[in-house]
């Protein structure tokens, strides 16, 4: 239905999936790059601390097997089953007879196991053997020798491994965790015064007026809200100066229009001629009068529910009354947007008086007016049309532009070319749209839409 370009255009690039916005794209960046981070320092640290770490279990291995070689050696035959329960109950320590006819199976291959194995061997000899599991008993076995009786001594695997693997999962979890809450404070900081600044031009172009940004923070955030605020400064001051010129030259050009027309219906004029002065006079009070509704400001903190229905329903029981108008209307009821009611009622005579004057279809002197309006989803549309000649497609744009008049296409012999630059104007500051499409058959529809109440 609408003409208008669409400015949302697809997020180009290679980071398209990363979506549009700023802090998404932010954050799984930053999320990213935390997360690779951790991948290499982790990578890292298990490469740089393999040789130590080999060194230091090899050293914890050798001194628990001196020792208990030494004490079972030097204890007495009475003693050592005693001195046995205490190794096995206070540290873990268990010492068995090596018999050929155990059951063995090979220690399990990390990448510490080699160094690990060549450290013990050369200090405890070649013929050291290892085990993780001997008997179906698990644990971490290395034989011994003592008068030439061999000996398996078996260490609980807790005393030699590292973190488990779920341990590292466990605390890889929690500092991700922290990574990415810390990524959402930094995008969120970063993106806020992008964010906030960017509303507020929303709120511009939508005739608002935004609260002045914080001037602190970053210095080029500073300077970037400060220059903003300057520029909102400038705008309310150049729309006030406006305002008062175009009140001035409206007093000052009214005053001797009125005279004017007292001097032309006293003077001795024919008919024609009186009718002739007093329209143009009448034309030119109302250019001025269009001038200052384009230049009027609206004020947000007038906007009360507004019955739209109501509102046409009125426009068209005015219309109606004048002879070359013919108004048909589809008027859905309870149709409530929020707004200042006597602009919007001035936004839809103004349409309403352009399909009156542009909108005759071929030589009929009627113009035929369809008023209809509707809940659309969660807007209220407003639609009006006429049977007209309609206007060409590549002027849709332009005839929203102020002193915009498009003679050939719509017949368009007086005004000031700001009737649909008003309407627009005024739409736009009630959070609104305006469309413009050529009617099938011939005419132009022009489409409002508003946030529903």
């Amino acid at each position: 239905m609408s003409t208008s370009n669409n400015t949302e255009n697809p997020v180009p690039g290679r980071f398209a999936w990363l979506g549009s916005g700023l802090f998404w794209r932010t954050f799984v960046l930053l999320a990213v790059l935390i997360m690779g981070s951790m991948g290499v320092w982790v990578t890292s640290l298990r490469v740089v601390e393999r040789v130590p770490r080999a060194e230091q279990l090899a050293n914890q291995i050798i001194s628990v097997v001196t020792i208990t070689r030494v004490a079972l050696t030097h204890s007495a035959p009475a003693l050592r089953s005693e001195l046995l329960f205490e190794l096995a109950s206070n540290e873990g320590i268990r010492v068995y007879p090596l018999e050929d006819t155990d059951i063995v199976e090979a220690a399990r291959n990390t990448n510490l196991t080699p160094l690990l194995q060549a450290r013990v061997r050369g200090k405890l000899g070649e013929q050291t053997r290892f085990a993780g599991k001997v008997n179906d008993v698990t644990g971490f076995w290395v034989s011994f020798q003592i008068d030439e009786d061999d000996y398996w001594l078996m260490l609980d695997r807790d005393r030699l491994d590292r973190a488990s693997g779920i341990q590292w999962l466990g605390w890889g979890a929690v500092t991700l965790l922290l990574a990415l809450v810390g990524a959402v404070f930094i995008s969120r900081l970063i993106n806020q015064p992008l964010a906030r600044l960017s509303a507020a031009a929303r709120a511009i172009t939508k005739g608002q007026q935004p609260d002045p940004l914080p001037e602190r923070g970053p210095l080029e955030i500073r300077e970037a809200n400060r220059s903003f605020n300057q520029m909102m400064d400038d705008l309310n001051r150049i729309e006030s100066d406006r305002a008062v010129i175009l009140a001035g030259i409206s007093h000052d050009l009214r005053t001797p229009i009125s005279r004017m027309l007292l001097e032309v219906e006293m003077a001795r004029l024919d008919d024609a001629a009186r009718t002739g002065m007093q329209s143009d006079l009448a034309q030119m009070d109302g250019i001025i009068g269009q001038f200052l509704d384009y230049a009027k400001p609206t004020d947000s903190a007038s906007f009360i529910p507004v019955d739209l229905a109501g509102l046409l329903e009125q426009s068209a029981l005015e219309a109606g009354r004048l002879q070359d108008v013919r108004i048909t209307s589809n008027l859905a009821p309870d149709v409530v947007a929020k707004g200042n009611p006597i602009e919007l009622k001035r936004v839809i005579s103004n349409l309403v008086e352009n399909a009156r004057r542009y909108g005759k279809s071929g030589n009929s002197d009627i113009a035929d007016i369809a008023l209809s309006c509707r809940i659309d989803g969660n807007m209220a549309l407003i639609e009006v049309s006429d049977h007209g000649v309609g206007i060409p497609e590549a002027d849709m744009d332009r005839l929203r532009r102020p002193f915009t008049r498009l003679d050939t296409a719509r017949g368009q012999a007086n005004g000031s070319g700001l009737g649909l630059a008003i309407v627009e104007r005024v739409i736009r500051r009630h959070s609104g749209k305006l469309h413009l499409r050529n009617r099938d058959g011939g005419g132009l529809v022009v489409a409002i839409t508003l946030p529903i109440a």
